[in-house]
Formats: structure tokens, C-alpha cells, sequence
């Protein structure tokens, strides 16, 4: 028990050093207009580059994201059907399958996956 409080107590000290030499280290000078300014290849921009960008490319990272962490789920329960079949398992995985499925179709009929639209 005395264990768990010494290296607790070692873990928030050390978390807490680093925080401070975070903060003092990354004090920025506010009057310094050059560095917050926007860079093109040394010439002046041609419009302002605080923009915001397009809802479509937010959408298709979304749904990357979605469909990779998809993969990460699929893949243990696909590798452990080598041992024997369990019907359990064949259930959640046919429900999880069937719920990506749907929101595929919703993200298709949203025009979503529309990229050219």
C-alpha cells in the first residue's frame, strides 16, 4: 500500500515539474506580429489565411476514422474464430457489422460520400 502511495506521489511530482518547465519554456512575446503572421514562400498571401476549411474534408476524416477504429474492433474477434466458433461472438459481431452497415447507408443517403457534389 505504502508502494502505490510513493510512486502516486512520485508520478503527480514529476508530472508536475514537467508542466512547469513546459509553461516557463514556452512563454511567447505577444508584441511579435511577424511570427503569428502567415507564410507563403516568402511573398505576401493572397488572401487571409485564417479561413476556415471545408466541411467536406472534416466529414471524410470523420468517417476515415470511424471505419479505421472499425477495423481495430473486427480484427481480434476474426483472429480468435480460429480456436472455435462461439455464438456469441457471431451475434455481437453480425450486430456490429449491421450497425456500421447502417451508418454507412445514412452517411451515403446524407451525400456524405459525395465528393464531387
Amino acid at each position: 500500500m505504502l508502494g502505490y502511495m510513493i510512486s502516486s506521489l512520485v508520478a503527480v511530482i514529476i508530472s508536475l515539474v514537467v508542466m512547469m518547465a513546459a509553461w516557463t519554456l514556452a512563454k511567447r512575446s505577444l508584441a511579435d506580429r511577424e511570427k503569428s503572421s502567415p507564410f507563403e514562400c516568402g511573398f505576401d498571401p493572397m488572401g487571409s489565411a485564417r479561413l476556415p476549411f471545408s466541411l467536406r474534408f472534416f466529414l471524410l476524416a470523420v468517417i476515415f476514422l470511424i471505419f479505421d477504429v472499425e477495423i481495430v474492433l473486427l480484427f481480434p474477434p476474426v483472429i480468435s474464430m480460429s480456436n472455435g466458433f462461439n455464438i456469441f461472438m457471431i451475434i455481437s459481431l453480425t450486430l456490429f457489422l449491421g450497425i456500421l452497415l447502417l451508418g454507412l447507408f445514412h452517411e451515403w443517403n446524407e451525400g456524405s460520400l459525395d465528393w464531387m457534389a
